[in-house]
């Protein structure tokens, strides 16, 4: 019966692992890899975007400091606050141990907003314009996070029995929806739409059209993406909706105010011109 799962199904079967640094025998993984590229990729996007737009590229090295920060320390904290904060209000120092997993992609939302505010404010620029400008490039970052998700075998999907669904054989012998590559698939699409719609000058009328176009497609498929993902924590069982999709919701609404005050804006001042 196992035999004929692996055979009817696509078997994962990769080591998390890529290599071990010898002397000190540290293991170079596969999701760090992931993390390293996200940067690295989207910085060279954002320097493309900065050029076309005549913005001086010391801006961007400086945000680029703010966003890694806001990113890494917002996910840790989401991961400590959201799921487990029992455990690490037991185990303080635990805190710090990145190494150990346990990112939360909401928590690094609110601390990449958190970094776009306190840049914006030092270089009295728009809020909304930073926000624009990142949100062109959230999505690579979060296919790249979502590729090493799936190295590492983790955020696995609910059992399925679709011609393209995944044996994560470290886990089990189950098949199942590959809920990470559904939403790296689904990033890299968006990323297309956005940067297609910054290249030919489309929703540029208002600051924040990006952005909210990004919170309200991206955590809208967050939201049911998660329908096709196992629960991260035990708690979540007794929930009607996930913690994930919880989580989403207030970014969807934010997202939605955001583009329909931008519209009302741009009627009003329409009607007075």
């Amino acid at each position: 019966m196992t035999n004929n799962l692996f055979l009817n199904y696509i078997t994962w079967n990769i080591d998390s692992d890529i290599f071990v640094i010898p002397i000190i025998e540290h293991p170079i993984r596969w999701y760090g890899i992931c993390w390293l590229l996200g940067i690295v990729l989207c910085y060279r996007i954002l320097w493309s975007i900065f050029k076309k737009e005549g913005r001086p590229i010391e801006f961007l090295d400086q945000l680029t400091i703010y966003i890694v920060l806001g990113t890494v320390i917002g996910a840790r904290l989401g991961h400590v606050l959201f799921y487990d904060p029992g455990y690490y209000l037991h185990n303080p120092l635990k805190i710090f141990a990145l190494w150990e997993g346990g990112l939360a992609s909401h928590g690094a939302g609110m601390g990449i907003l958190i970094a776009i505010y306190l840049f914006a404010k030092k270089q009295q620029l728009s809020f909304l314009w930073v926000a624009d400008r990142i949100a062109l490039v959230v999505p690579v970052a979060g296919a790249c996070i979502r590729l090493g998700n799936l190295m590492n075998s983790e955020m696995i999907g609910t059992p399925s029995n679709l011609p393209w669904a995944f044996v994560f054989s470290h886990i089990d012998t189950v098949p199942r929806h590959p809920a990470q590559l559904y939403e790296a698939i689904f990033c890299i699409l968006l990323f297309l739409l956005l940067y297609g719609l910054w290249k030919n000058n489309q929703l540029r009328s208002r600051n924040g059209n990006y952005f909210a176009l990004l919170l309200i497609l991206l955590f809208s498929f967050r939201f049911l993406d998660e329908f096709m993902k196992i629960n991260q924590e035990h708690f979540e069982d007794s929930l009607f909706i996930n913690m994930g999709q919880l989580l989403s919701i207030p970014f969807i609404i934010i997202g939605i105010g955001i583009f329909l005050l931008n519209q009302f804006k741009t009627s009003t001042q329409q009607l007075h011109s």
